[in-house]
């Protein structure tokens, strides 16, 4: 069973394994990225972020309003630095990694978002993420009410009123269950979609490697989901670690709800002919 000890570098992720609230998204996201570039020094984008808070701190200062604050950082970031969303990025791992995002100004809405923030925590503005169904949005709490950002979309601005009708037509759903799901989310939400996003992407691309490194991620998050360590086990056979595999599957097998037992029956048996061939 995968433990918190095989992620000793990962500082961020390590306080999320232990539900403590002060975690740096910015970090975590450089962390996820480690996997896939796992020489990836995160200098150069912090040093980027850096500058884009400096670039934009003398009309930050000079802004009438709260408005005009978050028009500047869209501005900065969605036209002066081509920073936004691409249709095609949903295909692209890269798309998620915001070193990535950096480098080449495409990204989904999350990593996208999380950027946002970064460049507006070092501004002294507190912009919160918000796990809406089917698009991640950033929230800021003005003195008329929350305001959301698009990030995806050069930096979009919205009131509530107008979050909600752009959301029900995106998602079919009815204002009062859309409402719930625009509060700020916590650290961990927010690093679960990201995981939950890269995991559906490799199993479409059949990356089952990389799926495992992802996998690996959310069952530590979430030790005690019947539903994590079943993926776990069946991504590790599809990974060729049937050695893992097993172990899993022995242990899901005793858990598993009556009409999965056949088919986690069989995997069990792959793998243990995986292993019995490499002997």
């Amino acid at each position: 069973m995968p433990t918190d000890s095989d992620f000793g570098c990962d500082t961020e992720f390590l306080k999320l394994l232990t539900r403590r609230i002060d975690v740096d998204l910015t970090l975590a996201a450089l962390e996820l990225a480690r996997d896939a570039y796992p020489d990836l020094d995160f200098a150069d984008t912090l040093a980027w972020i850096e500058a884009r808070a400096m670039e934009l701190a003398p009309a930050a200062a000079h802004a009438v309003d709260d408005r005009e604050i978050l028009q500047e950082l869209a501005r900065c970031l969605g036209e002066v630095h081509g920073i936004r969303g691409d249709a095609s990025a949903y295909d692209d791992p890269d798309a998620s990694f915001l070193h990535r995002v950096v480098e080449t100004g495409r990204g989904i809405p999350i990593s996208l978002s999380i950027l946002y923030m970064a460049v507006a925590e070092r501004l002294g503005i507190e912009l919160k993420g918000v796990s809406a169904p089917m698009h991640f949005l950033t929230r800021y709490e003005s003195i008329d009410g929350p305001l959301f950002i698009d990030a995806s979309d050069g930096g979009r601005i919205m009131t509530r009123g107008e979050c909600l009708a752009w959301l029900g037509s995106l998602t079919g759903l009815p204002a009062e269950d859309l409402r719930a799901t625009l509060r700020p989310a916590h650290s961990r939400e927010v690093v679960l979609r990201m995981l939950n996003n890269l995991k559906a992407l490799y199993s479409r691309q059949e990356n089952w490697p990389a799926a495992w490194m992802v996998q690996h991620r959310l069952t530590v998050l979430q030790p005690a989901s019947y539903a994590a360590r079943r993926d776990l086990a069946l991504i590790s056979l599809r990974a060729e670690r049937p050695g893992s595999a097993i172990d899993l599957l022995r242990s899901c097998l005793g858990c598993c709800p009556p009409d999965e037992k056949e088919s986690l029956q069989r995997q069990l048996s792959r793998a243990v002919a995986g292993v019995a061939q490499w002997n």
